[in-house]
């Protein structure tokens, strides 16, 4: 059989594994197809008559490696016919006969096809080394998806590299003994009070694994994620990590739409057990435990606050600091509220630009008004939203009872479904498949860690 020499194939193969950090099986494949890909191109410049093969056309063809002779050939799979009529994908009875006497129409056999040292011209050549660059980064990115699509939606450690426009270009490990992988963290994933200087490390939340082959890096991370935040949180209270403890909502303004207004995040607990006091073993002893997380978030505000199944006590508690008179539930299924406050606590309830009682609404899930308890008129206000409540279209009450009924029956079953699965998600520490959308504009995790 003929080959055609590749002196010093097997250093190529070696080195290239290790400076892209590729199996070896993995390069050669790489190579094959680059090789294929050159033979194509050395077919095209032989056909004189200017017709072009289609893109299937050397589906038949085949490379292999002489790792020991260094060299490759390149081999074609031929159906046996009567007459030919495809020499490159049939081959005639009676030549097969000559050499193998039980051969049938129909059979397949593998010839050596491969051209003369000399023929596998420099276009040829170049075109190979062009697809085996392009195969190469085709494998890298295909082994980086394997490593990294089960971290989504985990923390990771990074290290920055170098910068590019806006964006931070980050060096992560999916694990011990592994080799850094570069990550982009885009300017709206940054926090503002970060210093992103050479070497300096950081805790990021791997945010998206991008699929098929684009510019740039593959992973997106974040460092201002509310998944960040619950990480910090699990890795320092014990209590979380053993499910005593469980984080019931996040609310995060990472970047304020002014500078002026430092970021901040709300966070609601709660617990089964009776002697357990969640905020306060999220806040620690003397605040050592929400200390470290507010370190690692580089002086981010942090507002621990206990949940409740009472919307009322639930949105007291997420106006927190803030000291609440009252809070009246205008229009429940509007999910509309008047907070009454005294007037020496109105701008600690709103908060700076806003800020705190926006943070609490997203929390909550409800659109929240804060009002002074001085200047409240009730009876105004119920008169208002009377005529609110009033204006909305009347039901229908001309459909059959009993499609009604069933309506309400099958809604009330998918309700449960989605809680029960809800819960399991919870409980086993995992995303659900289909979260709960508030009222409000803003990532609202509600799992347990």
């Amino acid at each position: 059989m003929s080959m055609v020499a590749l002196p010093g194939l097997r250093e190529m193969i070696e080195g290239i594994s290790r400076e892209r950090n590729l199996p070896k099986v993995a390069v050669q494949a790489a190579l094959r197809e680059a090789l294929l890909k050159g033979y194509e191109r050395y077919r095209r410049t032989q056909r004189l008559d200017g017709n072009n093969f289609d893109e299937e056309y050397f589906v038949n063809f085949e490379v292999e490696l002489d790792i020991e002779e260094e060299g490759f050939r390149v081999l074609a799979a031929k159906t046996i016919v009567e007459e030919v009529e495809n020499p490159d994908h049939q081959i005639a009875l009676q030549e097969v006969l000559e050499v193998a006497a039980e051969a049938q129409p129909g059979d397949t056999v593998v010839l050596d096809v491969t051209p003369e040292q000399g023929d596998f011209g420099r276009m040829a050549a170049i075109q190979t080394k062009q697809v085996l660059a392009q195969k190469l980064r085709d494998q890298q990115r295909k082994l980086v998806q394997e490593e990294f699509q089960d971290l989504e939606d985990t923390v990771l450690q990074a290290r920055v590299l170098r910068f590019e426009r806006q964006s931070v270009i980050m060096a992560v490990l999916s694990g011990f003994g592994q080799v850094e992988v570069e990550a982009e963290l885009p300017k709206r994933e940054q926090l503002p009070n970060d210093n992103y200087r050479a070497n300096a490390t950081f805790k990021v939340y791997l945010k998206r694994v991008s699929e098929g082959s684009h510019r740039g890096p593959q992973l997106m991370v974040s460092r201002s994620d509310a998944g960040l935040v619950v990480y910090l949180f699990a890795n320092e209270v014990p209590e979380i990590e053993d499910e005593i403890v469980r984080i019931v909502a996040v609310a995060r303004e990472a970047n304020p739409p002014s500078r002026s207004v430092g970021p901040r995040t709300k966070i609601a607990v709660d617990t089964l057990e009776r002697d357990v006091d969640p905020v306060g073993a999220c806040i620690g002893a003397r605040g050592s435990r929400i200390q470290v997380v507010v370190n690692e978030l580089r002086g981010e505000k942090i507002d621990v606050i206990r949940w409740s199944p009472d919307p009322s006590t639930y949105i007291a508690n997420a106006l927190s600091p803030a000291r609440v008179d009252e809070v009246r539930l205008m229009d429940p299924e509007g999910r509309q509220t008047h907070v009454l406050v005294a007037e020496d606590q109105l701008s600690l309830a709103i908060g700076k630009e806003g800020q705190n009682v926006r943070l609490a609404a997203r929390l909550t899930g409800w659109k929240i008004d804060i009002k002074d308890s001085a200047k409240y008129d009730y009876d105004a206000e119920d008169r208002k939203i009377s005529e609110v409540l009033n204006s909305r279209e009347p039901l229908q009450y001309d459909q059959d009872y009993e499609d009604q009924d069933y309506e309400e029956e099958e809604r009330y079953k998918k309700d449960e479904e989605t809680a029960a699965h809800f819960s399991e998600a919870v409980a086993q520490n995992e995303r659900p498949e289909a979260e709960v959308k508030m009222n409000v504009t803003e990532e609202t995790l509600n799992q347990s860690v």
